[in-house]
Order: C-alpha cells, then sequence, then structure tokens
C-alpha cells in the first residue's frame, strides 16, 4: 500500500468503527471474515465489499446462516438474480437489514405494483 493509500484505507476504517462501534467487539476469524468471503463469494469486488461495510457496518454482525444468507434467498425467490442482487446491494447496502418478512412483503408489493422489476 502506499501512502496516499493506507491513509484512506485507516479513514475509513476510523469511520466504519465511529459508525458501529460494537464491531471492535466482533470475531474477526469468526464472522467479519466469513461475511466478507460470502461476499465476494457473491461477486462483489474488493471497492463493492469495502463501500457495502463503510455504509452499513452493522451488517457485519450479523449471522450468515440466519440472516444474511436467508435474505439472499428471498431475493432468489423472487427470480432476482445474483447480478441484480449485488447491483441491488450496492445501491442500498441497508436493503439486508430489513427483517425477511418486511423484505419479503415489501419486495412483492412493488414487483406486483411494476415500480421494480426482477430482471437486470
Amino acid at each position: 500500500l502506499g501512502m496516499d493509500e493506507s491513509q484512506s484505507t485507516a479513514r475509513s476504517v476510523s469511520k466504519t468503527i465511529a459508525k458501529f462501534p460494537q464491531l471492535m467487539g466482533s470475531s474477526l476469524e469468526g464472522n467479519l471474515k466469513q461475511t466478507v468471503q460470502w461476499l465476494k463469494g457473491l461477486g462483489m469486488d474488493e471497492s463493492q465489499v469495502a463501500k457495502w461495510i463503510t455504509n452499513c457496518p452493522q451488517l457485519l454482525a450479523c449471522s450468515l446462516e440466519t440472516n444474511l444468507k436467508p435474505k439472499v434467498e428471498t431475493l432468489r425467490s423472487h427470480r432476482f438474480t445474483d447480478k441484480r442482487i449485488l447491483r441491488e446491494m450496492s445501491l442500498c447496502p441497508q436493503l439486508l437489514s430489513y427483517s425477511s418478512k418486511r423484505l419479503d412483503h415489501r419486495l412483492g408489493v412493488l414487483l406486483a405494483s411494476g415500480i421494480l422489476s426482477n430482471q437486470s
């Protein structure tokens, strides 16, 4: 990392911790690293992961198995492609912070009314 890049990274980390100080108590190996790897597995690149974390750091404290993965499955159940899911997660990082019930209901209403399309 160059000096400018490392300073930028340090500012980003500081900003993220200031937004959600509970991250300091999270397990790096147990949750944070697994979530980052999962996001990359969905197709996010490093910059998208960094943006997602910076904008909605509280999602790093969520369980992958009981929270984040089921919500992505909810999106898939509404026939969203993985490409479209990534797009929506990039545009609205807090999307996965909604309860599964709320997410499912809102998607149903938005899709039925034509306000939202599940197509790329």
